[in-house]
C-alpha cells in the first residue's frame, strides 16, 4: 500500500460512492469489473480508504512482472493459477483470508474486459465458488470506470490530463437461496451471472449509461 496509495492519487482524480457500505470489520468479499491494468491501484486505495486492507486475487503471471510482482508478493496478494493443478489453491487461500476476517477482492472476469466499450464480460465461476463456500461473508458488487482512459488495452499510457476514476459500491447481495445446494455447473453459472449483473448495474450508474442487454 505504500506504493499503490500515492500512485492512485497521482494517476487519477478519485470519485467513489457508498464506501460506507463496506463493513469496517469482519470478512468481506468484493467483486469488481476490470477495465485496466491500472485499476488495481485505484481499487486498492478505495478499499484502504474504506478502512480495510485489500487482498486481491490476481492472475499468477502478474507476480513475475518487474517491480509489480515484488509489490504484489510483499503485500500478500493471492496468485490465481488458472487452468493448472494449483487453481484450487487460490480459492482455498481466499477462503482462509475471509475466515480470518480479511477483505478479499476478486475480478470475476479473470482479465481486463475485451468488450469494445469496456462493459463487463461474462464472469468466471470462481467468484460463485468463494461466495457459496462462505455463506456468512457479505459480498459487495462494485462497478468502476475511468482507469482505461489512463492505461488502455495494449499498454497505451496517457497520464495527462489526469483522468477521473469512478467507482460505486452496491448493496450486499443476498445469495441465501443458493446455500445448501450442490455446487453444480448450472448453479455456479447462475450465481456468477447474478453477481456480474449487479456489478454491471453499478458500472452503468457511474457511467450514467444503459448497459448492454447481454455481456
Amino acid at each position: 500500500m505504500l506504493v499503490l496509495y500515492p500512485l492512485a492519487g497521482v494517476l487519477f482524480r478519485l470519485r467513489w460512492r457508498h464506501l460506507d457500505r463496506i463493513p469496517a470489520q469482519g470478512g468481506v468479499l468484493i467483486a469488481i469489473n476490470h477495465v485496466s491494468q491500472a485499476d488495481t491501484a485505484a481499487t486498492a486505495r478505495m478499499v484502504w480508504q474504506a478502512g480495510r486492507i485489500p487482498r486481491f486475487l490476481i492472475k499468477s503471471g502478474v507476480f513475475s512482472w518487474p517491480l509489480v510482482g515484488l509489490v504484489m508478493r510483499g503485500a500478500g496478494q493471492i496468485p490465481v493459477h488458472r487452468g493448472t493443478a494449483d487453481a484450487r489453491q487460490s480459492l482455498e487461500e481466499a477462503n482462509s483470508a475471509l475466515s480470518r476476517g480479511e477483505c478479499v477482492i476478486i475480478y470475476p472476469e479473470g482479465t481486463i474486459t475485451s468488450d469494445p466499450d469496456y462493459w463487463p464480460m461474462t464472469g468466471r465461476t470462481g467468484v460463485a465458488r468463494i461466495a457459496l463456500d462462505n455463506p456468512s461473508i457479505p459480498l459487495y458488487p462494485v462497478g468502476q470506470w475511468g482507469a482505461q482512459q489512463t492505461l488502455a488495452r495494449g499498454g497505451r499510457f496517457r497520464p495527462i490530463p489526469r483522468h477521473t476514476h469512478s467507482a460505486s459500491v452496491g448493496p450486499a447481495l443476498n445469495l441465501s437461496r443458493f446455500v445448501g445446494h450442490e455446487h453444480t455447473a448450472d448453479l455456479l453459472r447462475e450465481v456468477t451471472d447474478l453477481i456480474m449483473s449487479a456489478i454491471t448495474a453499478e458500472v452503468a450508474s457511474v457511467r450514467n449509461e444503459a448497459a448492454p442487454r447481454k455481456p
